[in-house]
C-alpha cells in the first residue's frame, strides 16, 4: 500500500468532489442523510457543505466514497455526481 501525502493543512486531499447541480435539486436532503460529515442541510432543506467554502462543489473523503456512490445513486433529482480527483492510493 502506497503511503499517502497530507496537505499543506495537515490534512488528507478529498479522494473525490461531489457536484451539485442546483437547477436539478430539491432539497430532498437524502444525500445530508448519507454524508453527514460532509453535508447538512439549510433551512429549506437544500444540502450545505460543512467544511467547504464551495456550495457547489464538495470534497470527499475516501471513508465517505461508498456513502457518496450511494448518494449519486439514490439522489430523486439527479443533481448530485461525483467527480474523481485523481488523488487515491
Amino acid at each position: 500500500m502506497a503511503a499517502r501525502t497530507l496537505g499543506s493543512t495537515g490534512t488528507r486531499p478529498p479522494a473525490a468532489r461531489l457536484h451539485i447541480d442546483w437547477t436539478r435539486c430539491d432539497g430532498r436532503g437524502l444525500c445530508t442523510e448519507l454524508l453527514p460529515r460532509e453535508l447538512t442541510r439549510d433551512r429549506w432543506g437544500y444540502p450545505l457543505a460543512t467544511k467547504s467554502a464551495s456550495r457547489s462543489d464538495v470534497g470527499i473523503g475516501e471513508s465517505s466514497l461508498d456513502a457518496a456512490n450511494d448518494a449519486v445513486a439514490l439522489c430523486p433529482k439527479l443533481a448530485l455526481t461525483l467527480i474523481p480527483t485523481g488523488k487515491t492510493g
